[in-house]
């Protein structure tokens, strides 16, 4: 079931080059993502190197306007030209070789007119060849040739993180696969944004599958960050994908994947693997939900017109379980036609405002949705995608936020 559900996606979830997957990745061609400042050098996969500031391009020109200030102001016996050594290096970290080459002989060629003219700077034209002048233009060349050099091995490491960010992207992007939009029973969305502004490598997690038991899903947090937070990703959803299909009810998939986690642990080694992570599993007969909370944010049901968090027993974290005596305990909740059902990573409660306040998330899905007909998951992630930029300018940590809903019978298959 799980193919079909994955052939059932309209493009909702596909991820974009600034590290967005979702429904809220799809927008028309041209059309900005509110709070997102993303420029640079894009390769195939999407992965977008950051760019320098505007300004530093024109730190060179700049640079060279301040010493005709100085050359016109100062004393005629003054060598201010000889400050024009610092240009070629000011161009090498914003200018390819090419461009470091030609502000070399601009920068040489200046100041043999500083050094010879006497309408405008008082010198005597005798003086172009003075030794101080001349070390000057040996020191621009010198330091010219240099700048090329760095301006080329710049753009060599560049080109190169770009290649090394995208296979970590390529890989996170296999691991978080595109949320269907519908799966099963229900209706989905998700988004996955990183706190590494324009790659989406990192250490949340989510994914949702329809089994003979019902509709499944998982969201997690890893602990830790880099490829070792990746490699966790790929062992948990690994595991919860197998696991899923397998007799059992969602106790047996926490079971297995608590195994998979503390196998993964010693063969670091590393006796503090965790990852928070909140199960559940959607039974379309009884129309209820089943939870399984492992450390993890509350998920967050809008129905009616209300939004709460549905709270229940606690459990420690996947790969903690060993620390404790007792299993951990699942409840249930209903969940019914019109309800939207939303789990979410810490990430996007604990962005902070200008003012060092957390995102209000139970807050502003109130305001939105409170008292109105009910949302689909793609409204809500859409609204979330929306306003968390509206919040916080800058992420520090990852985001992962995973919408679902069952199916209306105007969405069943005849």
């Amino acid at each position: 079931m799980s193919g079909d559900a994955e052939d059932e996606g309209h493009g909702a979830g596909r991820p974009g080059p600034d590290g967005t997957v979702g429904a809220a990745a799809v927008r028309p061609p041209g059309q900005a993502r509110p709070g997102q400042r993303l420029a640079g050098l894009v390769d195939s996969n999407g992965f977008e190197a950051p760019r320098v500031p505007p300004w530093m391009r024109w730190l060179p020109g700049l640079y060279v306007l301040l010493v005709l200030l100085l050359e016109f102001v100062t004393p005629t016996q003054w060598a201010v030209s000889s400050l024009l050594i610092a240009v070629p290096v000011l161009a090498a970290f914003t200018h390819g070789p090419i461009g470091v080459a030609v502000v070399t002989v601009f920068a040489v060629g200046l100041e043999g007119v500083l050094a010879g003219t006497p309408c405008c700077t008082g010198h005597n034209i005798h003086q172009l060849w003075g030794n101080h002048y001349v070390a000057t233009y040996i020191s621009t060349l010198i330091v010219g040739i240099m700048g090329v050099a760095l301006a080329g091995y710049r753009q060599r490491q560049q080109r190169r993180l770009v290649q090394v960010n995208s296979v970590a992207e390529a890989l996170m992007r296999t691991l978080l696969r595109p949320v269907p939009h519908r799966v099963g029973g229900v209706l989905a969305a998700g988004l996955y944004r990183s706190a590494e502004v324009g790659t989406m490598v990192g250490g949340d997690l989510y994914d949702i599958r329809a089994t003979q038991a019902g509709e499944r899903a998982i969201i997690g947090d890893v602990r830790g960050k880099g490829l070792q937070a990746v490699r966790t990703v790929a062992d948990i959803l690994g595991s919860f994908r197998e696991a899923v299909y397998d007799p059992g009810d969602l106790l047996a998939v926490a079971t297995r994947m608590e195994r998979r986690l503390a196998h993964e642990a010693s063969e670091i080694p590393d006796d503090e693997l965790f990852v928070t992570a909140a199960l559940i599993e959607y039974d379309a007969g009884a129309r209820q939900l089943t939870i399984i909370n492992h450390g993890h944010i509350e998920p967050v049901l809008i129905s009616d017109g209300e939004v709460v968090a549905l709270t229940g027993p606690p459990a420690l974290p996947l790969g903690l379980g060993g620390l404790a005596a007792e299993v951990p305990v699942s409840y249930t909740h209903p969940f019914g036609e019109g309800d939207v059902l939303l789990l979410c990573t810490d990430g996007l409660i604990e962005a902070r405002d200008q003012t060092g306040a957390f995102y209000p998330l139970l807050d502003r899905l109130t305001l939105r949705f409170g008292g109105r007909p009910a949302p689909g998951p793609a409204d809500v992630i859409d609204f979330l995608n929306t306003d968390l930029p509206r919040h916080t300018r800058v992420l520090h940590d990852d985001v992962a936020i995973l919408a679902v809903s069952p199916c209306g019978r105007e969405s069943e298959p005849a």
